[in-house]
């Protein structure tokens, strides 16, 4: 049978049923019998129909899509975590039938006008947001909406309330202290950026908690801190971190970026990982394997936790009443080549 031309009546018509139970089937509709739904779905793989995207939000009020808006400055779309991200995000979307798309925000214009222009237009059934600050405006006005969204980090005030996932960088970075001060590291280092993100916030902690909580007066703490895309300020940072002789023996990097620069300043200097410096990073991007050696991290699971949060969105998109659901992970150490015991003591 010829699928050219073929209509939601045609497709209706060759299974006997009305044209409106072979639309609500096609869209997943929990009141069509499962058995209905997967009939209607093969009948119309035969037939070759394509549902008209148009003709169903204008029925359903929905448009099939999802959105992430996604800052293009700095590292841009060369971003090792936003690659994984939007890979799994993508992936858990189109098993509950949503597409993604990609709302570029240029350089000097605001992402929250983005946002707000995506809500207003109903270009999507909902948002993921990534890489929440402390206070965050694009989720304040998302409430202010009722619009479905799902977060990839948390606010400070955890009382609001809304759907988010986040992996628990408190624990990993007490676990990495811990593990060092084991290995006979006293002097530690810590390389972050000035942006007041959420997980910044909770992975400093985890290294200030740690470090209370053993109560040695011989452990020291150096923080140096950059804007997270400016990498000539980051590198002078490091530097300023590592070029003197009391140098922390230590360092952690509050993401896998940082980490890796901050090996890559080492080398610059004649110091070399883990020899002369531990470093240990956060995220577990596929660049944390391609350096020699290759970087201690701890594993996010960027793709998998995507694909978490897409499902959390399909559900918030079909269900506006539902309860916010929110979700903490735990990050797996993944030891590699760049932490071991720490350096005799320099003269």
């Amino acid at each position: 049978m010829s699928g050219k031309g073929k209509t939601l009546k045609d497709l209706a018509a060759k299974l006997d049923i009305s044209v409106a139970t072979a639309s609500r089937a096609l869209a997943g509709h929990d009141r069509i019998a499962l058995k209905t739904r997967e009939r209607v779905a093969e009948a119309a793989r035969e037939i070759g129909y394509v549902p008209n995207r148009a003709a169903r939000a204008l029925v359903s009020g929905r448009s099939g899509f999802a959105g992430l808006a996604l800052p293009v400055r700095g590292h841009g779309l060369g971003d090792a975590f936003l690659g994984e991200f939007v890979s799994g995000l993508a992936a858990g979307l189109g098993r509950a039938g949503i597409d993604l798309f990609l709302a570029a925000v240029p350089e000097g214009k605001a992402e929250l006008a983005v946002i707000q222009n995506v809500v207003e237009t109903r270009r999507a059934d909902g948002l993921v947001l990534a890489r929440i600050a402390e206070e965050d405006p694009r989720v304040d006005y998302l409430i202010s909406r009722r619009f479905p969204f799902v977060t990839f980090g948390r606010l400070r005030d955890e009382s609001r309330r809304l759907s988010w996932l986040d992996t628990d960088g408190h624990a990993a970075f007490s676990e990495a202290f811990d593990l060092l001060y084991a290995l006979g590291h006293r002097h530690f280092g810590l390389v972050t950026i000035d942006e007041p993100m959420t997980f910044r916030l909770h992975r400093a902690a985890g290294l200030k908690d740690a470090i209370a909580r053993r109560g040695d007066p011989g452990v020291r703490l150096d923080v140096v801190a950059s804007p997270r895309f400016d990498l000539h300020a980051r590198m002078a940072q490091i530097h300023s971190l590592l070029d003197r002789p009391d140098r922390p023996t230590a360092v952690l990097g509050l993401f896998d970026g940082l980490a890796l620069s901050v090996v890559e300043a080492a080398a610059r200097l004649g110091l070399s990982a883990p020899g002369d410096l531990s470093v240990i990073g956060f995220d577990n991007t596929h660049a944390a394997t391609l350096c020699q050696p290759g970087l201690t991290t701890f594993d996010a699971a960027i793709h998998d936790s995507a694909e978490t949060i897409a499902g959390m969105l399909a559900r918030a998109v079909a269900d506006r009443n539902a309860p916010p659901e929110t979700r903490l992970t735990r990050a797996e150490f993944a030891p590699r080549g760049t932490h071991g015991p720490a350096p005799r003591r320099r003269d």
